[in-house]
């Protein structure tokens, strides 16, 4: 469930020394979509190569999953955009968490919990009834946080089919 501040799109974090102060919202200008492809452009590229289905997103987000009824969550801090990460509908109730990305200066504080966190209380708000990722060995403290989270280990049978040759892990969690 959204806190109060959050529905009101206001800033929520604790606002300490080591995490700053977040807004999590919707994806709204031009300047939030090229923050998501900027983000995930850096992980992808750091860890991977881009692939056809990450160019096919980060070029047109809208059109790849937000006119699909799809969401994308923005992280703000300071009036900048640091993290990101995506809902895309796959039929039946069922999401693909996707493209979540942290400023790299930014890791380590507890803003992608805090992001992960809030998109699956949304995904319980919208119905959906499960949400699904792949994700990479070579990604462990990513794979770390989405266990703590309640994502379970499935084989990729058990998912719709992952368009990423660097997805080696799959998870999912019942909603």
């Amino acid at each position: 469930m959204q806190t109060k501040e959050e529905r009101e799109g206001r800033p929520c974090g604790d606002g300490g020394s080591h995490s700053p102060t977040i807004e999590i919202r919707a994806l709204r200008t031009s300047e939030d979509a090229t923050a998501f492809r900027t983000l995930n452009e850096e992980w992808i590229t750091r860890y991977f190569a881009l692939e056809a289905k990450d160019r096919e997103i980060l070029e047109d987000p809208e059109k790849a999953i937000l006119r699909r009824g799809g969401y994308i969550f923005m992280v703000h801090a300071g009036g900048a955009a640091i993290g990101c990460a995506a809902l895309i509908p796959m039929g039946n109730d069922v999401y693909e968490l996707s493209k979540m990305a942290i400023s790299p200066r930014l890791r380590g504080l507890g803003i992608g919990r805090k992001l992960l966190e809030h998109v699956v209380a949304q995904a319980r708000v919208m119905g959906a009834r499960s949400l699904f990722l792949g994700s990479s060995t070579k990604l462990r403290n990513a794979v770390h946080l989405y266990e703590s989270v309640g994502f379970r280990h499935v084989s990729s049978e058990q998912i719709p089919q992952m368009p990423y040759t660097r997805a080696d892990i799959f998870m999912e969690i019942q909603l």
